[in-house]
């Protein structure tokens, strides 16, 4: 009897820890845990954090000279023709590839083999595309078929692709994925862009490939007409319905918006290039954009009392000045202090809750005209299309608040006064192209520099001995990050023996000289 019973009792005991660890188990288990992300909501991250960084002030809207700042230190970039890492990695490289990539390529890998909803991998294909486009336009070679790649695939030091690898990939996704969109499928209505709309999408990406297109004016012509043609053919945004933008809120704010409604409040002015533009041709964008505080000392003087948008008060910031010659530039313009130079107005076009543009009619229309004027296309006249480019711009000036708003009378009066004519053509499309593209710095920036247009004077700070940017040139790209020249050694040294040195002024493969 006690022998038995010497085997019952180990035999219960396995028994009863068996049980007592299944019970453990159990309580280990998160029961309120997702075990696999939505790729919609992957996406929509994506895009709601692709929502302009308030660095690109700093760098892109300052080189095309649309705003720029007299101050340094954590400010200096493109308003001193100063390199600084820290800055030109944040405005995109860091936000975008921890922020965007990251999502797009989760969404990717996750709507892959979904075949119920095959729109929502065309849908993630596109914006990556759309994405990895400002990256390359900005940086020139970057991680490319690797990019994102950490997360899913444990790559952490991912190689970078040449930029005239990349460009071919992205008009092979943007029109494989235009193709594959298909309106009997599966709507994604929780879609923040688009509400998951096929024909929007298509647009969006056929869009895109116009903008692909034409960055190869210069670089590979005739590849450029095929992609703009195939392009057209698809069909693109050319009204203001199926703009691609993203929209803020109160709980969602636009970031730009809340540092110029914040601690930069008192720090950008519209610069005189910007303001001259408009103010000579009796743009009314002006008084749309514009507000001057007539007499402010300080930023505390910029006070809505003083504050006017009459264009013929409005002057804009010489190019070239620091804190220490701005004054004097200030008075020679008849002005008290630098503080009364005019601004964008925050309360109206860079709100917190402001519209953030991604691809817009107006831009589309304006490549149009361009390629029509090259002849790449048939349909419709240069001339037309870069009216219809100018109206709706003047027209998506109501989205950022009604008081920005174009009255439909100025509007046609200024586009009657301001035809297209022989012999100036691709000057005044992308003039319009620069205005249109106000607060959208990464694409101002991209087709100033595959266009030429429109025809400014280089930034003279620091000339002619700036170790940064030669005299007389602009900058022309953004330099890699501190952390990858550490971190991924190898891979970004080889990018900068096959593109060139790690300098504001090295032209990225299409921005041919």
């Amino acid at each position: 009897m006690k022998k038995i019973f010497r085997y019952i009792v180990p035999v219960f005991l396995v028994f009863a820890i068996s049980s007592c660890e299944k019970g453990w188990s159990d309580l280990n288990v998160n029961k309120t845990s997702p075990t696999s992300l939505d790729p919609a909501l992957l996406l929509n991250q994506a895009v709601i954090n692709s929502s302009w960084p308030v660095k690109t002030l700093v760098f892109d809207v300052g080189i095309v000279q649309q705003m720029i700042t007299p101050n340094g230190g954590v400010l200096a970039g493109a308003n001193f023709n100063q390199d600084s890492r820290d800055i030109t990695t944040q405005p995109l490289w860091t936000a975008y590839y921890q922020s965007v990539i990251k999502n797009t390529y989760d969404a990717l890998t996750r709507s892959k083999d979904l075949t119920a909803r095959p729109n929502m991998y065309q849908m993630a294909r596109i914006y990556q595309a759309y994405v990895f486009m400002i990256l390359t336009d900005a940086y020139g070679d970057i991680p490319y078929t690797e990019g994102g790649a950490g997360l899913t695939s444990r790559i952490l030091f991912p190689k970078y692709d040449k930029q005239q690898d990349i460009y071919p990939k992205l008009i092979q996704e943007l029109t494989e994925a235009a193709n594959a969109l298909n309106a009997t499928a599966t709507i994604e209505t929780g879609d923040v862009l688009y509400a998951g709309e096929v024909a929007k999408w298509r647009k969006f990406a056929y869009s895109l490939l116009l903008r692909a297109g034409m960055r190869l004016v210069k670089i590979d012509p005739a590849k450029a007409q095929s992609t703009v043609q195939a392009a057209v053919a698809g069909g693109v945004i050319t009204t203001n319905a199926d703009n691609a933008y993203i929209r803020h809120d109160a709980n969602f704010t636009q970031p730009i918006g809340g540092t110029l409604n914040g601690s930069e409040a008192a720090n950008f002015y519209l610069t005189k290039p910007f303001v001259d533009q408009l103010k000579n041709t009796n743009d009314p964008r002006l008084q749309a954009i514009a507000i001057r505080y007539v007499g402010a000392a300080s930023g505390a003087g910029q006070t809505v009392a003083v504050g006017s948008t009459d264009p013929a008060k409005q002057i804009g910031m010489p190019m070239g000045k620091d804190n220490g010659t701005i004054a004097a530039a200030a008075t020679a313009d008849g002005l008290v202090s630098f503080y009364d130079y005019s601004q964008v107005d925050r309360r109206r076009m860079v709100k917190i809750s402001s519209p953030v543009f991604l691809v817009t009619a107006a831009q589309t229309n304006l490549l149009l005209a361009e390629a029509r004027h090259r002849g790449w296309i048939t349909a419709g006249t240069a001339a037309q299309y870069f009216a219809d480019g100018i109206r709706a711009h003047m027209d998506q000036m109501a989205l950022y608040d009604p008081n920005s708003a174009v009255a439909g009378s100025a509007r046609d009066t200024y586009v009657a006064a301001n035809p297209l004519n022989a012999g100036t053509e691709l000057q005044q499309i992308n003039t319009q192209y620069w205005i249109a593209s106000f607060l959208i710095g990464p694409e101002a920036f991209a087709n100033f520099r595959r266009s030429g247009y429109p025809a400014l004077t280089p930034n003279p700070y620091g000339q002619p001995n700036n170790p940064d940017v030669p005299n007389g040139t602009f900058i022309r790209r953004l330099t890699y990050p501190t952390s990858e020249l550490s971190v991924n050694t190898d891979n970004v040294n080889t990018a900068i023996s096959n593109q060139g040195a790690d300098k504001l002024s090295t032209r990225i493969w299409w921005d041919k000289q």
